[in-house]
């Protein structure tokens, strides 16, 4: 009886135990000596998917990011599953910094270099929303996330082999108000969209200065016009061009030698700045002021 008991008992503490242990057993991913490592934002649906896969086949080891740890796991699945690459899943969600500086520590935790960072995230909202930061919820997401991420992984991109930084912007321009960036008066979806993804051309030259001469390359591009995504579905638009179309550019800001940092592309070419904005300094020298205030950084 006591025996039965017993053997009672440690199948109930074993079913306890088994309930307590993460859905997959296996050990996260890590990349094999001499692999390269990339960090894709937004990488589990539409343009950042397609580039994650991509790279993967190339050998990289990729680190994929999403708010989504379903889809954030499923691509990671299909990496493994293609027996190219490796790869392995972040949660963040780039309405919070709190959720970007978490996500940047843990990389920092889990990684001794990074060669690659692209600053894909992104989101189109109709009405105006605040995040919880008190930023405009497109400001906060296309531009401030990835602003406070790379200063945070700079430390990662310095170990890292011909490192590079790759901004996925637009050509939907809305030159910044800085007396109203936050569109307090008068907010239009089409303008917040547009001075974020602007202000991501203007943070690319200027980071392009600051890195000079450390070996790491910065570039910013609009990949392609409505890409077939569903964002570009949720915020309205009607897709013009194809996924496919978008990832090649973004590849080719990724691997191209022919253009010094700082470049901006128009799909795979080389081009000026979708604003004049973004060649002003002294505009640029204002969304690196208000950044620093935003973020805290120095």
């Amino acid at each position: 009886m006591l025996h039965a008991v017993f053997t009672l008992s440690l199948v109930v503490l074993g079913c306890a135990v088994a309930l307590a242990q993460p859905a997959s057993s296996a050990r996260p991913a890590v990349p094999a000596a001499g692999q390269r490592v990339v960090l894709i934002t937004g990488s589990t649906d539409g343009l950042g998917r397609e580039v994650a896969r991509r790279l993967a086949a190339q050998g990289a080891h990729v680190i994929v990011h999403g708010r989504n740890a379903e889809r954030g796991n499923a691509v990671v699945a299909e990496i493994a599953a293609s027996g190219q690459g490796s790869a392995r899943f972040y949660q963040a969600d780039f309405a919070s910094l709190a959720d970007v500086r978490r996500l940047a520590a843990d990389v920092r935790r889990d990684y001794t270099r990074l060669d690659v960072l692209v600053n894909n995230a992104g989101v189109i909202t109709r009405e105006r929303v605040v995040t919880a930061d008190g930023v405009e919820t497109q400001f906060a997401v296309n531009y401030l996330s990835g602003y406070v991420l790379t200063y945070s992984l700079l430390p990662l991109l310095e170990k890292g082999q011909a490192a590079r930084v790759v901004n996925v912007s637009s050509l939907a321009a809305s030159p910044l108000d800085f007396s109203d960036v936050m569109l307090e008066r008068g907010y239009s979806s089409g303008r917040a969209y547009g001075q974020s993804k602007l202000a991501q051309v203007m943070f690319t030259i200027d980071l392009a200065q600051e890195l000079k001469g450390k070996g790491i390359v910065v570039q910013a591009l609009h990949p392609a016009t409505y890409m077939d995504t569903n964002m570009v579905r949720s915020g309205g638009g009607t897709p013009r061009t194809t996924v496919d179309e978008g990832a090649a550019a973004v590849m080719n800001a990724i691997a191209t030698t022919a253009a010094p940092s700082g470049t901006y592309f128009v799909g795979q070419k080389a081009s000026s700045p979708p604003h004049a904005q973004a060649t002003d300094a002294d505009a640029r020298r204002q969304l690196r002021e208000l950044s620093r205030k935003l973020t805290g950084l120095p």
